[in-house]
């Protein structure tokens, strides 16, 4: 059993979103247990002035050694002191009462799992895309509906892949369905409608499901990483 008083380490990795930063950290100060649960942004090189914010705001923000989301993320687990590790996206906010699914969640042994989202935007499109996140199947488990692990599985499983520029995080879903439990949870968190704002729905859906293709036949992740750019305006 982990009581209430153990800590859950909450890892974002973080690259020019000073405006994100500016919602997400008050929100999280607003709902975290400070006793329970830690907090560690993860820079990977920001030009704005996201890390500076995070500085007067005295929160535990590190420049990672090494660019790259997996890299970042895998830098913030290392200096995690929490025995659940949760991955967040900086244009995401997790359900209020993260806190107590994931400490639920270890002391029922559930290894792994993530959050059912919907948007920050009201577009009927995008309610229909949401409402799909509620499956755990072979679309289940990508960095928007962020990431819930034991830091001991983590570190059994090294961890993400650090070659992998894309698809990063379905990866290590990949191979944490191979010998661990993995969940969807019941409860929303909302993520940022800011790449549908700038691109059309259909052309997001077209670059999604081409990454994701691509990825279940084994292209490498600088050809994803390549083709889903050629299409989106990020």
């Amino acid at each position: 059993m982990i009581s209430s008083h153990k800590t859950i380490s909450v890892i974002i990795p973080i690259l020019n979103e000073e405006q994100n930063l500016k919602k997400l950290f008050p929100y999280l100060s607003s709902v975290i247990d400070e006793q329970n649960t830690e907090l560690i942004f993860v820079d990977g090189g920001s030009r704005d002035g996201g890390m500076g914010y995070l500085e007067n705001e005295k929160a535990n923000v590190v420049l990672s050694p090494k660019k790259g989301r997996a890299a970042q993320m895998n830098f913030g687990a290392k200096l995690a002191k929490g025995k659940i590790l949760y991955f967040l996206h900086a244009d995401t906010l997790p359900h209020a009462s993260f806190e107590s699914v994931l400490i639920q969640a270890f002391n029922q042994g559930i290894e792994s799992g993530c959050f059912r989202y919907r948007f920050d935007s009201d577009s009927l499109l995008l309610r229909i895309n949401s409402w799909f996140t509620r499956f755990n199947g072979l679309f289940a488990g990508g960095g928007d509906q962020s990431l819930y692990i034991l830091k001991k599985v983590f570190e059994e499983l090294n961890g993400f892949d650090e070659r992998q520029c894309i698809m990063e995080d379905f990866e290590l879903v990949r191979r944490i369905r191979k010998n661990y439990l993995f969940v969807v949870f019941k409860e929303e968190i909302r993520v940022s409608a800011r790449k549908y704002s700038r691109n059309s729905w259909l052309k997001v859906q077209f670059a999604n499901l081409l990454a994701f293709v691509y990825f279940r036949f084994n292209v490498d992740s600088k050809t994803i990483k390549s083709k889903y750019r050629s299409i989106l305006d990020l």
